[in-house]
């Protein structure tokens, strides 16, 4: 029989294993090409004149027209494709064509483009999915399960009760009224001021 403190390394070891199995699904839903399907034709996306670097990246490649996707929707700032391991089905990203790493780094011009897309997109994935609701997401970091390093959204379909993330189960607690959260709302504002501050004026001619 095995003591507790082998039986703690090895449930320690199973919640990383599937952590890491975790993680490893995420990076396939992006790696892993499409099937071709007949009468389907899975097409590379149109080369942007902006940079799309990122020597490795994916989503560059398929920007480049170096790896295939099934593309749903392209103009001059963003490309949005069918994610090849979707969540539930008509699973999209929305992608930049230049490369930035994280949302933080993406000019607000780029990100208010991709974002003006999100109403349209939305409308037409809902209506081919049969859905009525969507979710809008974005891993942006490695905690928060950002796998490739490239601005991107994601728009995934929901059908009532599809129970997609167990935490949606969970019961929500009411926000305190206490010292950490007056706390928390002056250390976010005084940061909100500071890039204020930080932030060059624009300068207007007379």
């Amino acid at each position: 029989m095995a003591s507790p403190c082998e039986s703690s390394k090895e449930a320690s070891s199973g919640l990383a294993s599937m952590a890491a199995l975790r993680r490893l699904a995420a990076v396939s839903s992006h790696l892993h090409p499409p099937a071709q399907e007949p009468g389907i034709s899975v097409v590379p996306a149109v080369a942007s004149s902006r940079s799309s670097g990122g020597n490795g990246c994916v989503f560059c490649e398929i920007i480049r027209g170096e790896s295939p996707a099934f593309k749903l929707y392209e103009d001059d700032i963003c490309l949005c494709i069918l994610d090849s391991n979707p969540l539930t089905f008509g699973h999209s990203l929305i992608i930049t064509k230049s490369h930035f790493s994280s949302l933080q780094v993406t000019p607000p011009s780029v990100v208010a483009a991709m974002c003006s897309t999100v109403p349209t997109l939305g409308n037409a994935i809902m209506k081919a999915t049969h859905c009525k609701s969507f979710n809008l997401v974005v891993n942006n970091g490695s905690a928060a399960g950002q796998v490739i390093f490239h601005t991107h959204l994601h728009i995934i379909p929901r059908k009532a009760g599809d129970q997609l993330w167990p935490s949606e189960s969970f019961r929500r607690q009411s926000l305190e009224q206490n010292s950490e959260t007056f706390v928390l709302v002056k250390s976010i504002k005084e940061q909100l001021s500071s890039a204020d501050e930080s932030t060059p004026a624009n300068n207007s001619e007379d």
